[in-house]
C-alpha cells in the first residue's frame, strides 16, 4: 500500500481575504465547509495512507466552526496536523488550537497583509500572531512557521519595504537578539526560536490551465508524496489544483488505493519519473520548476 507524506485536505474553500497571488478569490467551484461526518469518511479513508494531515488547499481553515471538532477527530486516528493560515482569525480560534494532541504545526503566511485592505493595521496583526506564537511554544510543542512568500527574484535578500517592517516587529515582539534582515542575506529558513522559524521564498505562478505552456520538462512530487482531497471529495494530486482541473476520483466513491492506481494517476506519475508532465494543468505551473534536475 503507498504511504505518502503527507496529504492536504480542504476543509472549506471559502476564504476572508482575497490576496492577488492567490486564485482562492476567483474560484469557479461551489464554495461550502466540509462537515464533521465528512471529515470522518476523509480521515478514514486516507489513514493507511498517511500520519500526517495538512488543513490546506484553498480557503482559510479557520473559518470552518468545526475546526476543533476536526483537530480531535485526528486525534482519533493517530494523525498529525499541519494547518495553513493568513493568520487574521488566530486569536479568535486559539482556544480550538492550543492543548490539541493530534496539532504539529501552524504556517502563517504573513505576506497576505499586503495583498489586502486589512482593517487593522499591520502591527496589530501582527502582533497577534506573534501573542499567539509565544502562547503556543510557552504551553503546548506546536511547531510555528512564519511565511513570507512575496519576494521577487531579485527581492530575496528581504529589500521589499513590508517585509522589512515586519522583520522588525518579529525582532521586537519575540525579543529576538538578531537581526532579521541580516541573517536573510545567509539563508531563506532561519531559526528563531525552539519550535519557531521563519522562511523566505520568491513569487511564483500559480498552475492556470489558461496560461501559456511554462515547461513540460519538469518533476513534481505531487502522487509520489502528497495528494490532496478537496471539499466536495475530490482527490487532485497536488496541493495547487485550485480548481481540480486533475480529478482523479472521489474519496466518497472510492478508496485512495483504487484513485490512485487508476489510468490517469499511473500516467501521471511515470511521466513524472521520466521528467515528463503529461497534464496539461502541470506544464502551466510556475512551481514545478523549482523541482527541475
Amino acid at each position: 500500500m503507498r504511504k505518502f507524506k503527507k496529504v492536504y485536505i480542504e476543509i472549506t474553500n471559502i476564504c476572508n481575504l482575497k490576496c492577488n497571488f492567490c486564485p482562492s478569490s476567483s474560484l469557479k467551484r461551489t464554495l461550502k465547509f466540509m462537515n464533521p461526518e465528512q471529515f470522518t469518511h476523509v480521515i478514514e479513508k486516507v489513514k493507511p495512507h498517511t500520519n500526517h494531515i495538512y488543513f490546506h488547499l484553498m480557503g482559510e481553515p479557520f473559518l470552518n466552526k468545526n475546526l476543533g471538532t476536526f483537530l480531535d477527530i485526528s486525534a482519533e486516528h493517530d494523525l498529525k496536523v499541519n494547518i495553513t493560515t493568513n493568520g487574521t482569525l488566530i486569536q479568535k480560534v486559539k482556544e480550538k488550537l492550543l492543548n490539541k494532541k493530534a496539532l504539529r504545526q501552524i504556517n502563517i503566511s504573513l505576506h497576505s497583509f499586503e495583498a489586502n485592505d486589512i482593517n487593522n493595521d499591520l502591527n496589530t496583526y501582527v502582533r497577534n500572531i506573534t501573542d499567539f506564537i509565544k502562547e503556543a511554544t510557552e504551553t503546548t510543542d506546536v511547531i510555528c512557521a512564519i511565511r513570507l512568500w512575496n519576494m521577487s527574484t531579485e527581492e530575496l535578500k528581504a529589500s521589499n519595504d513590508m517585509n522589512d517592517d515586519i522583520l522588525t516587529m518579529l525582532e521586537e515582539q519575540l525579543s529576538l537578539n538578531i537581526r532579521l534582515s541580516d541573517e536573510l542575506q545567509n539563508s531563506q529558513n532561519i531559526k528563531l526560536k525552539d519550535r519557531v522559524y521563519l522562511n523566505m521564498a520568491e513569487k511564483f505562478e500559480w498552475p492556470d490551465m489558461d496560461r501559456d505552456v511554462i515547461d513540460e520538462n519538469v518533476f513534481c512530487y505531487g502522487l509520489r508524496d502528497q495528494i490532496g482531497v478537496l471539499v466536495d471529495g475530490t482527490v487532485v494530486p497536488c496541493c495547487l489544483d485550485s480548481e481540480g482541473n486533475i480529478p482523479l476520483g472521489n474519496i466518497f466513491e472510492s478508496t485512495v488505493e483504487e484513485i490512485i492506481e487508476g489510468e490517469r494517476a499511473k500516467n501521471m506519475y511515470d511521466g513524472f519519473s521520466r521528467r515528463c508532465a503529461v497534464e496539461e494543468l502541470c506544464k502551466r505551473c510556475g512551481y514545478a520548476k523549482r523541482h527541475k534536475k
